[in-house]
């Protein structure tokens, strides 16, 4: 009797765990279709004709798919003054910009702030968390009239300068490098190392998980700043201004504002793959313990 009761409640309990996994799992199947949506919409309605914008209602799919939106945009801004390869260019290279100074400051901002030991650093992680509730909106017009004090519109330093500093970075980081043991810092202290060579030749060869997100992170907003607020040079714009461009000249240029948002997708796609496999990987093979 026993034994049929242990089993019985064996049983239940697995069927309760499987149920459980079961639930879980259809939960982020709807989560990540439901988030995947947006994507797919882009993808379809760039692949439609201009005669399939029309139709009512819409469908969620093209009847008759066609490249010719893609042509058309590499045509018709290949006809501008500025042509498309362009804005590809200041998108590039602002992104870049940003991204590895964003990475550079972040990580030792939060290495003085996580390990480093002076008056006033409860404070000045006090405002970073604070900071963290402002939308960069709020910061616009002041923004602009330090930029436009130092000279800077019209110019890169515009868009590259303001997006460094990031408080979301800072905090990521400093709440990773908090997780490296004292004993370690001191050790190295012991041995001689200076505090740039323990930043950099110690700490930061643990940190490689948090850098990967945080390159992800940086490299997405960096890839979507809009340019129209700081800089009115058509040849300094980047790509997110020329297909807000785009989407605004009507109905009859959709296609190629979709087909310009699509090429826009791939970079941060290629980047968001390649970050998370080597955050996986170092996630499971970077425990430290004190």
């Amino acid at each position: 009797m026993n034994k049929e009761k242990t089993l019985k409640a064996t049983s239940g309990r697995a069927g309760k765990k499987h149920g459980g996994t079961v639930a879980i799992f259809l939960f982020l199947f709807v989560l990540g279709a439901f988030m995947a949506l947006p994507v797919y919409l882009a993808v379809v309605m760039s692949l439609k004709p201009s005669q399939e914008w029309f139709i009512f209602p819409p469908k969620l799919y093209a009847m008759d798919p066609t490249l010719d939106n893609f042509r058309d945009m590499f045509r018709e801004t290949g006809k501008l003054w500025v042509p498309f390869s362009r804005y590809v260019a200041n998108s590039v290279i602002v992104t870049v910009s940003v991204t590895v100074a964003q990475c550079f400051t972040a990580s030792m901002t939060a290495f003085v702030l996580a390990k480093g030991k002076f008056k006033g650093s409860r404070l000045l992680n006090s405002i970073i968390v604070i900071s963290l509730l402002y939308q960069s909106n709020v910061i616009y017009i002041v923004q602009y009239m330090v930029i436009a004090k130092l000279g800077m519109i019209d110019t890169y330093l515009a868009l590259i300068l303001p997006n460094i500093a990031a408080p979301m970075s800072v905090f990521l980081m400093r709440q990773s490098i908090s997780q490296i043991p004292d004993s370690m810092i001191e050790a190295a202290k012991v041995d001689g190392a200076g505090m740039f060579q323990i930043c950099w030749q110690i700490v930061m060869p643990n940190q490689k998980p948090a850098l990967m997100t945080l390159i992800i992170f940086a490299f997405q907003a960096a890839w979507n700043i809009q340019s129209g607020t700081l800089v009115f040079d058509e040849s300094l714009k980047t790509l997110p201004a020329a297909v807000s461009q785009a989407a605004a000249a009507g109905i009859s240029k959709q296609g190629v504002a979709m087909a310009a948002a699509v090429f826009m997708l791939v970079p941060p796609v290629v980047v968001f793959m390649a970050a998370q496999k080597n955050v996986i990987e170092t996630m499971a093979h970077s425990g430290i313990k004190d």
